[in-house]
């Protein structure tokens, strides 16, 4: 791939994000990318409208937009931002207006929107699998847990040491062995065991 093409393709990347589910590209961003103005690529739209059901191309709300803004996809009103609700292109809404724009720029650009599009997909199956693995290892580890657990208090059990087995030194009365308090040979009381 020529360097432009790599530096058009990464370009590309970067404008696409998904929304409602669906992987999209704002109007603005595809405008850039088929060299035409935002009103002229939204008057094909609206022109060639059968070619564009809600699958291909829709509006955005206003919580959308706000939440874009937020994200600083979209500037803000008071920087020069947009003062309508955007629309948004998806994968086969890009590669119709490509179609309807009919200029040699949108055709040779629509093929790095189709492919920047075909590599997210990939993307998100690859994480896919790597999210299924994921669980199927905490479900492994699941079982583990509850057998290293037991394995750490054996070692607990093994590693504290048994108490001292103490035995009094010594001549123990009768009176001794009854737990009674008796006085020791100095005199004082003491109990005893």
């Amino acid at each position: 791939m020529a360097k432009t093409a790599i530096v058009a393709a990464t370009k590309v990347d970067s404008k696409i994000f998904v929304l409602r589910g669906q992987r999209v590209i704002l109007d603005r961003d595809l405008a850039e990318l088929y060299g035409v103005k935002v009103r002229q690529l939204n008057q094909q739209a609206k022109r060639n409208a059968k070619r564009f059901p809600p699958a291909f191309r829709f509006q955005l709300s206003p919580h959308e937009l706000k939440i874009l803004r937020s994200q600083n996809v979209i500037s803000s009103e008071g920087h020069g931002g947009v003062r309508y609700l955007p629309y948004v292109f998806t994968e086969h809404g890009a590669i119709m207006a490509a179609t309807v724009l009919n200029s040699e720029r949108a055709i040779e650009m629509s093929v790095f929107v189709v492919l920047a599009f075909v590599r997210m997909r990939r993307a998100i199956a690859g994480n896919r699998n790597i999210l299924t693995k994921l669980a199927e290892l905490e479900h492994r580890l699941e079982g583990h847990d509850a057998e290293i657990h037991a394995l750490m208090e054996a070692i607990r059990e093994l590693m504290t040491p048994e108490a001292p087995n103490r035995r009094r030194i010594g001549f123990e009365t009768p009176e001794d062995e009854g737990g009674e308090e008796v006085k020791d040979r100095r005199g004082q009381l003491r109990k005893s065991k």
